[in-house]
C-alpha cells in the first residue's frame, strides 16, 4: 500500500519533469532561430485544426500551418507548426526564421522574445508548483506513517 502514496506523485514528478524539459528546448529553439539572423519566404502549404477535450470538458481548438521554404544552400524544407496566426492561410507567403544546424526547426511566428520568456517562467512555475506538492505529500506520508498518526495502525 505504501508502494502506491510513493509511485504516484513520483509519476506525477516525472511527468511535470518531462514536460518542463520539452518547455525549456522549445523556448531554447526559437530563441536560437531567432538570434541566428537566416530568415527565408515560405508557403504556406495547408493548414488545418484539431481539437481536444468535449463531453464534460472544455474543447480547444489548435491551429496548425504546414509551411515549405528553401534554404540559402537550395535544400528544400518543409515543417509544420502549431498555434499560428488564423490569418494565414495556405498559399500565403511568410518569413520564417531557422538556423543552418537544424533548418526543419524553423519557426514563422515572429519574434518576440519577452512574450517566450515569460510564457516559459510561466509554466514552469507552474510544474514548480506540482513538483514541490508531491514532494511536499510524500515527505509528509512518510512523517506520517513511519512515527506519526498512522504509525501504531495494522
Amino acid at each position: 500500500m505504501d508502494f502506491f502514496f510513493y509511485a504516484m506523485p513520483g509519476l506525477i514528478m516525472a511527468g511535470a519533469l518531462a514536460m518542463a524539459a520539452k518547455v525549456v528546448r522549445r523556448s531554447l529553439q526559437l530563441r536560437s532561430n531567432w538570434t541566428s539572423g537566416l530568415t527565408a519566404e515560405a508557403r504556406c502549404l495547408r493548414t488545418y485544426s484539431t481539437t481536444s477535450g468535449g463531453g464534460d470538458t472544455s474543447v480547444t481548438t489548435t491551429l496548425h500551418h504546414v509551411y515549405e521554404f528553401s534554404t540559402r544552400e537550395g535544400r528544400t524544407v518543409r515543417f509544420e507548426e502549431a498555434n499560428g496566426p488564423s490569418t494565414t492561410v495556405e498559399g500565403d507567403i511568410v518569413p520564417v526564421h531557422y538556423t543552418q544546424a537544424h533548418p526543419e526547426r524553423a519557426t514563422a511566428h515572429s519574434p518576440a522574445p519577452g512574450k517566450a520568456l515569460a510564457g516559459t517562467v510561466g509554466i514552469l512555475v507552474f510544474l514548480s508548483v506540482i513538483v514541490a506538492f508531491c514532494v511536499g505529500f510524500m515527505v509528509t506520508y512518510h512523517a506520517f506513517t513511519t512515527d506519526g498518526l498512522f504509525a501504531n495502525m495494522p
